[in-house]
């Protein structure tokens, strides 16, 4: 690829105008004027080799990150060998992002509209067929459980690396914790699963090695996020949420590493599952 990856550890620069904006508004109980900051979105359009994809609401940071995480999450390209590059054009609320893959991941997409033509909607985060919702993947090969000091006080810990929505909230993060236990990126948006595509991106471009460490989400776990970080080769995940029950499912046939860190109560291992 010939994008340039960010070097800063939480996320790139944020300027927090291009992501947010100040709005009026007045108190229900009286007419007293005064004005807050909203979270921003914008509409990504996702575009292969000349080949429209898909149409993303996005928050409008980090968006290579973004374009190479969603590329490998959703298994359109196998690695980041298979994009050459990655172009973003446009302006306002309309923006787009333009990859050059290889001609075997083309191939495979292209393949893939052809033989879901004309059938139903399974309704499934937009997908065109079951096959889609549940794909074949691998099996990982297995990674030991994080010691339980590193989620200490994580709810804590990970608000630095959460800039906007600790400036005016509705978004959703996901960070990286490295073999060490140390808390190193972050990213923010207002999809939870763009904010895991966003991290995946960012580990990926900035060549992080993720062995040993573990994926961060805020929202709940649900199938697509196991899917993503399986994807991504990362082998545990820990989510501030509790899953559903298919994405344990999921979590336990794949061999990965799910733990749910409540509120208010201990860590809850939930795969591998126990003994």
């Amino acid at each position: 690829m010939n994008s340039k990856p960010p070097v800063c550890a939480a996320s790139t620069p944020l300027a927090l105008p291009a992501a947010s904006n100040t709005y009026d508004y007045v108190q229900l109980s009286n007419a007293t004027p005064d004005s807050t900051p909203l979270a921003e979105e914008v509409a990504l359009a996702i575009v292969y080799n000349g080949l429209n994809q898909a149409v993303m609401l996005v928050s409008p940071t980090d968006l290579e990150d973004f374009a190479v995480g969603f590329s490998v999450g959703s298994g359109i390209v196998a690695s980041t060998d298979e994009i050459y590059d990655v172009k973003l054009s446009g302006s306002g609320s309309a923006l787009y992002a333009d990859l050059e893959i290889s001609s075997r991941a083309f191939w495979n997409l292209k393949d893939q509209r052809r033989q879901l033509a004309g059938t139903s909607g399974c309704g499934l985060c937009g997908v065109e067929a079951l096959e889609q919702a549940l794909p074949e993947l691998k099996v990982l090969p297995g990674a030991p459980l994080p010691p339980a000091h590193w989620l200490k006080d994580l709810r804590q810990r990970i608000d630095a690396f959460q800039p906007l929505g600790q400036h005016c909230g509705a978004v959703h993060a996901a960070l990286f914790m490295d073999r060490d236990g140390q808390l190193l990126l972050g990213r923010e948006d207002i999809g939870r699963h763009n904010a895991l595509d966003k991290l995946i991106g960012a580990l990926l471009r900035q060549r992080i090695d993720s062995a040993g460490g573990l994926a961060i989400v805020t929202s709940r776990c649900s199938l697509e996020l196991i899917q993503k970080v399986l994807r991504a080769g990362i082998q545990t995940l820990v989510s501030l949420s509790a899953p559903t029950g298919l994405a344990l499912q999921w979590a336990r046939k794949h061999n990965l590493n799910l733990i749910h860190l409540p509120k208010h109560s201990a860590p809850r291992v939930f795969s591998p599952a126990a003994e």
